[in-house]
């Protein structure tokens, strides 16, 4: 006599799972403050839940994080990108270059969106964005003075983030 047994794992992503992940981001990101000054307290707290949301919604594709001079993103800048797929690593978040020379650059943040998000409706997506606490124009993404490399990666339940750091040449 022989038995089988069939077993069906349904993973939920919560806004738990999301707060997990945006906490690492803003964590990242205070630690930029710490160094640079930028960006400002309540600036970070805004990020934080804007991530937050287009996460638990699947509406983030990338976010990018850092100081712009002459057009082109500088070093400290951080980019994630947003997977559905999570290869169970939740790496802890920091290491930001401290010595990055950011005279005559402003703090700058540039966010996609993910395909999801773009099959809503018009006013789907207006009134989803109403409900972020950062008002985001549309702007060309800066191009970028360096390289980036991969470095770390922020997950929980079936999420993640990949982090890429700027790096100059």
């Amino acid at each position: 006599m022989s038995s089988s047994y069939t077993s069906t794992v349904t993973n939920t992503f919560t806004i738990t799972h999301a707060r997990h992940i945006s906490a690492k981001v803003s964590t990242d990101l205070r630690r930029m403050q710490r160094f640079y000054d930028k960006p400002s307290s309540q600036k970070i707290i805004d990020f934080e839940e804007e991530i937050a949301q287009l996460l638990k919604n699947g509406y983030l594709d990338t976010v990018t994080f850092g100081f712009k001079r002459d057009g082109q993103w500088i070093e400290p800048t951080i980019r994630y990108a947003a997977s559905e797929l999570s290869y169970g690593i939740d790496d802890t978040p920091g290491t930001i270059s401290p010595n990055a020379d950011v005279s005559r650059a402003a703090f700058y943040s540039y966010l996609t969106y993910s395909e999801k998000f773009e099959s809503l409706t018009q006013q789907e997506k207006d009134d989803f964005k109403k409900t972020l606490p950062i008002k985001r124009g549309y702007a060309d993404e800066p191009s970028v003075s360096g390289h980036y490399e991969n470095d770390k990666t922020y997950s929980s339940g079936d999420r993640s983030l990949s982090r890429k750091t700027l790096r100059s040449y």
